[in-house]
C-alpha cells in the first residue's frame, strides 16, 4: 500500500484531462471544472518541451488539441505555452497544475522518456510527492521518473502490471497477482481493450489479495459505473464527472 496520502479517500473518482464539455481537455479550466464539482483527483499526462518544460498535454504534438502545430518535443515553453486549446486556453506546464491546487490529487501520466526528469522536477518544485501518482504504459519511464524523486510518491503499474494481474484473476493464482503487483500501489485496468473485458470481479479480488487498488477507465456512463462499484474497485477514471458524482451520490460515496 501506499506510504503517501494519494490513496486515503474511500474512492477514488478521477476527472479524466480535468472535466469539459467543450474539448478543453487539460486546460486549467478543465481542472478547474473538475474541481469545482468536488472531484479530489485528476488525471493528465505530461510530455517534455524541447528545453525540459513538462506540460499537462496528452499527445505528442499540438495538431489536435489546440490552435498551433508541431510537436511537443521540438518546441520550447516559450512556443508551447502560447497554443490555445480549443482555440481558448493556454497550454499549462505540469507545475502550474501541481503548484495551484495544493489540497489536488494528480495522477500523471509519463508519455516519452525525455519528460522523466521533467515531470520529476515540477514534482519536487511543487512539493507534490504524497498527492502524485505516477503512471505511464511504459515501466522504464514511470520508473526513471521515481528514481529522480527525494521522496516516496505512489506508483501505478504499467502494462506488463495490468497483464499480469488479468492473467492472475482468470488463473486465481495469488503468486501471479503478488508478482504483478510488487513495487506498485495501483493498477489502471481498462473496462475493455478490444475483445478482451478487463475490470471483472477475479481480476479486483486478485489485485486486492496482493495488497493493489484497482482505478478502471475511461468509463462515461452510470450503467457501468454502477458495475463496475458493485465489483469493489476502489477509483474510476472518468470523461463525465457529473454523471460519477451524481452515481456516488446516490450510492452514499460521494465525500
Amino acid at each position: 500500500m501506499s506510504a503517501t496520502r494519494y490513496l486515503d479517500a474511500p474512492f477514488a473518482a478521477l476527472a479524466h484531462r480535468g472535466f469539459s464539455r467543450d474539448g478543453l481537455e487539460n486546460s486549467m479550466a478543465a481542472f478547474a471544472a473538475a474541481r469545482e464539482l468536488g472531484l479530489r483527483y485528476v488525471e493528465t499526462d505530461a510530455h517534455a518541451t524541447s528545453d525540459g518544460v513538462a506540460v499537462a498535454l496528452h499527445d505528442a504534438s499540438l495538431d489536435r488539441t489546440t490552435d498551433a502545430r508541431g510537436l511537443v518535443a521540438d518546441l520550447p515553453w516559450r512556443t508551447v505555452r502560447t497554443a490555445r486549446i480549443g482555440g481558448r486556453e493556454p497550454v499549462p506546464s505540469l507545475e502550474d497544475v501541481l503548484g495551484t491546487w495544493p489540497d489536488l490529487r494528480v495522477n500523471v501520466d509519463v508519455k516519452s522518456a525525455a519528460a522523466a526528469e521533467p515531470v520529476a522536477r515540477a514534482i519536487e518544485r511543487t512539493r507534490a510527492h504524497d498527492r502524485v501518482c505516477v503512471a505511464s504504459f511504459a515501466a522504464s519511464r514511470r520508473e526513471a521518473t521515481v528514481a529522480r524523486l527525494s521522496r516516496p510518491v505512489t506508483v501505478s503499474g504499467a502494462r506488463g502490471a495490468v497483464v499480469g494481474m488479468l492473467l492472475a484473476g482468470r488463473a486465481r493464482a495469488d503468486a501471479l497477482a503478488r508478482l504483478a503487483a510488487r513495487s506498485v500501489d495501483c493498477l489502471q485496468v481498462p473496462v475493455r481493450e478490444g475483445w478482451v473485458r478487463g475490470v471483472d470481479a477475479a481480476v479486483v479480488r486478485a489485485a486486492h489479495r496482493a495488497g493493489g487498488a484497482v482505478h478502471a477507465w475511461t468509463v462515461n456512463d452510470a450503467p457501468t459505473m454502477h458495475r463496475l462499484l458493485d465489483l469493489g474497485v476502489d477509483g474510476i477514471v472518468t470523461d463525465r464527472s457529473d454523471v460519477l458524482r451524481d452515481v456516488l451520490r446516490g450510492r452514499g460515496l460521494w465525500a
